[in-house]
């Protein structure tokens, strides 16, 4: 049994996220799970590294899947992105470790959140982009960026409640560059919790409009407490941009 490792990339403007739902076919893992069993005639599993939510994009989401088929690396990718919807795109297909698991194995994953900071509109990228008008303090917000980063409980930036799993993770990248009118936050970590990454960029900006003050944060961490911290930014401005395996 082959165990086949893809890179993925989507706009997730149009699917329902991620994980394959019953009562909808519209979900990436559904879309490639339907492919695959027509290449393979009969039904496939595929695992992802994590889900995405409703909206989000992916240059770099993982996926793998076991199969017996005779078709090589090459052949598999060309038939997927033969039949694919033209947002869905495979950019490499590898055969890896019969141990290897898209989710079991993560070390890390990047994620990039977009904010058009501007009373101009973005005709061109409005689907990845969060417009954002308001004057912003990026000192206050790479200050604040600062205190967020290292090993924390991020109970209260996360989106649903968790009581049997650990909300501590560690955040070891948190920058925030502007290029022209566009502000992009860059997330390194080793994982991420439900809407987090969302939430951090609604808090920050929160920051940077003076609607939160900085000192404010290391309390919001403690409290363990989602409606302390800031709104939660968009979907359509968040991009799986990597995932890290050793």
């Amino acid at each position: 049994m082959r165990n086949i490792r893809l890179k993925i990339s989507y706009e997730g403007t149009r699917y329902q996220g991620w994980q394959r739902q019953k009562g909808t076919g519209n979900t990436i893992q559904g879309k490639i799970e339907d492919v695959l069993a027509k290449m393979l005639s009969h039904p496939v599993e595929i695992h992802g590294s994590g889900r995405t939510d409703a909206g989000v994009h992916a240059r770099g989401q993982v996926a793998n899947f076991k199969c017996d088929t005779d078709m090589t690396e090459e052949e598999i990718k060309e038939y997927l992105n033969e039949y694919l919807p033209m947002d869905i795109g495979i950019t490499e297909v590898k055969e890896v470790s019969p141990r290897f698991h898209s989710r079991l194995n993560v070390t890390g994953k990047r994620y990039i959140y977009r904010v058009w900071n501007s009373t101009e509109h973005n005709v061109f990228e409005r689907k990845y982009v969060y417009p954002f008008i308001g004057e912003l303090d990026f000192d206050k917000m790479k200050a604040a960026a600062r205190m967020l980063m290292g090993t924390h409980d991020f109970q209260s930036f996360c989106g649903k409640k968790v009581k049997k799993k650990s909300t501590v993770r560690t955040i070891t990248r948190l920058d925030i560059i502007r290029i022209g009118n566009e502000i992009r936050f860059i997330y390194e970590g080793d994982g991420f919790l439900f809407h987090m990454v969302r939430i951090l960029t609604g808090t920050l900006l929160e920051i940077g409009t003076g609607e939160m003050a900085i000192e404010q944060l290391p309390g919001i961490l403690e409290s363990r407490l989602r409606q302390n911290a800031g709104r939660t930014a968009p979907a359509a401005g968040l991009i799986l941009d990597e995932v890290f395996y050793h």
